[in-house]
């Protein structure tokens, strides 16, 4: 059985849209979001241009400060600061990645952690770890609001989520593990010797290494949960734009075990752009 991101983010938007509402109403002016994009990477204008166009379909005001792939750190973070120091500035994000000749941390870190919407600084990082998040990071906030509209209870499941990233695994990790989950979690990663043998005891798999089939039916067993968090294009020449998008998990065979899998796309992608909306609520909560 499928579930339906698609669905569950239109729920999901009711709620944002009322809030934005109020917010507006009381701040006197729309959320703000802005997104710092540095260079011309495909796959990240994409998913700006995704961003500010929900933006405009919710009320929250997108702003777009695009660079060149050449600068500097320094202007970078004279950006950052400038935002920081804007109170009409409620959320903050570097889109990442960015060119290697940028400190990824310390650009990061130059954010205030009340307008760090992407839940990425060190400063949210830890409140998420001790179990008091600011800024849930949106793709594992999408997770777990997924699990909670389809009544897909945590408590005592061993979990195993495959890929330690800062965006989705490790985050995945705190929330499950912590005491209003009380889930057994166990961390695969690229480095995770025999895979095997930790998925096919596993209760609900997620998967976030950004790589296709990373894991099959032959992996898991029955009535498995499976959340494909992959977006991966791959060539599929009887496609007229000449590729198919696919997940991380080899859909077709893990689709005749579990009792629930996420598609892609339609699964996950939906989601996250919503809990990125919902957390540039909270961040313009904080001027109420």
């Amino acid at each position: 059985m499928l579930i339906d991101g698609k669905e569950i983010s239109k729920l999901a938007y009711k709620d944002i849209v009322n809030e934005i509402k109020i917010i507006t109403k009381k701040i006197k002016r729309p959320p703000t979001l802005n997104i710092i994009l540095i260079g011309e990477n495909p796959s990240s204008l994409t998913y700006v241009n995704n961003k500010l166009k929900k933006c405009e379909e919710i009320g929250i005001k997108g702003n777009l400060i695009k660079k060149p792939n050449n600068i500097g750190q320094k202007d970078v973070l004279s950006i950052i600061s400038e935002l920081n120091a804007d109170k009409r500035a409620d959320g903050i994000i570097l889109q990442l990645p960015i060119p290697n000749h940028l400190n990824e941390r310390i650009l990061i870190e130059s954010i205030n952690p009340l307008k760090d919407v992407d839940g990425l600084t060190a400063t949210n990082i830890g409140l998420l770890s001790i179990g008091n998040p600011r800024f849930i990071p949106a793709t594992a906030y999408g997770i777990m609001e997924i699990l909670k509209k389809e009544k897909i209870s945590s408590e005592g499941k061993n979990i195993v989520v495959i890929g330690r990233s800062n965006i989705v695994g490790k985050p995945m990790v705190a929330l499950l593990s912590g005491k209003s989950e009380n889930a057994t979690v166990t961390v695969c990663h690229s480095k995770t010797i025999n895979l095997e043998q930790h998925t096919v005891n596993a209760d609900i798999i997620i998967v976030a290494v950004g790589k296709p089939n990373v894991l099959d039916g032959s992996m898991v067993k029955k009535g498995v949960i499976v959340i494909d968090v992959g977006i991966n294009r791959i060539e599929n020449k009887e496609n007229s734009k000449g590729f198919s998008i696919v997940g991380d998990v080899e859909f077709n065979s893990i689709s005749k075990k579990a009792s629930l899998i996420t598609p892609v796309p339609g699964g996950v992608g939906p989601m996250t752009i919503a809990m990125l909306m919902k957390n540039v609520c909270e961040a313009a909560k904080l001027n109420i």
